[in-house]
């Protein structure tokens, strides 16, 4: 196993059943603030940092997708955790599904945000990890937060806009430029069949980077998928429209 330690957070019910949140590029457990009060009620909580974001270590590259599911099964392991429910939005989403093909023992309930099986041209993910290295994560930050929120919402709060972009600004360069390339190698196309935990795909209605087809797919793909497509938002779905994302989590992880 080629895990990392990532950096994590628990919290919410002691004994409740577990939810393990996982990120996007480019951004740290934060990117969860708009569900975390809701979810602490009812679950204990795992937020952590992907690899060579946020507080956790930054390891010589490259990496595969195969490495980060490995993170997250170490996290497990390291908190005593046998069985979970896995929340990942985008890149997150993507360890999410690869954890839950590879694992299914380990993942009760599943739901992948704005995500897909894969992402092509790699040429655009390679391009950026080389932009990132030569100049620093900052020199994409305003062009990813543009994708991340409607031109509305950026319009009328420009102080999420602002710390949106401090965060991806401030992700390692390796950190990113790393992950860029775990989504120009990645496809998990075949790894839907294998995914036996129930699904939730949510997609942002408005989401350049992973439009509503993309959560089709993994719906339809899985045994056992349903879809959601929320209305006015883009690629960070649950923090422009929590009032809906929330409360689709909540559901989908209670049910029996």
């Amino acid at each position: 196993m080629s895990a990392v330690a990532v950096h994590a957070i628990v919290s919410g019910r002691e004994t409740g059943p577990v939810v393990v949140l996982s990120n996007s590029l480019g951004s740290t457990h934060r990117m969860w603030d708009a569900q975390i009060g809701a979810l602490e009620e009812r679950f204990r909580v795992v937020r952590y940092d992907t690899r060579g974001h946020g507080e956790s270590p930054v390891p010589a590259g490259p990496y595969t997708i195969d490495d980060l599911a490995d993170d997250v099964i170490a996290l497990l392991d390291r908190l005593g955790v046998e069985r979970t429910h896995l929340v990942g939005l985008s890149l997150g989403g993507m360890t999410a599904m690869r954890v839950a093909a590879r694992h299914p023992e380990r993942i009760d309930r599943l739901a992948v945000l704005c995500t897909g099986t894969r992402l092509p041209p790699a040429e655009a993910w390679t391009e950026r990890a080389a932009t990132v290295r030569a100049s620093g994560s900052g020199s994409v930050a305003v062009a990813v937060v543009q994708r991340w929120f409607t031109p509305e919402y950026l319009r009328t709060h420009p102080d999420v806009r602002a710390d949106s972009e401090a965060m991806v600004a401030a992700t390692p360069a390796e950190g990113y430029a790393g992950c860029c390339e775990v989504i120009a190698a990645m496809d998990l196309r075949g790894d839907l069949a294998s995914i036996t935990a129930p699904a939730l795909a949510i997609a942002g209605a408005d989401d350049p980077a992973t439009p509503p087809a993309k959560l089709n797919e993994i719906a339809a793909g899985v045994k056992d998928g349903r879809l959601l497509v929320v209305p006015h938002a883009a690629h960070l779905a649950n923090a422009e429209q929590p009032d809906i994302v929330t409360p689709a989590l909540i559901e989908h992880l209670e049910q029996l």
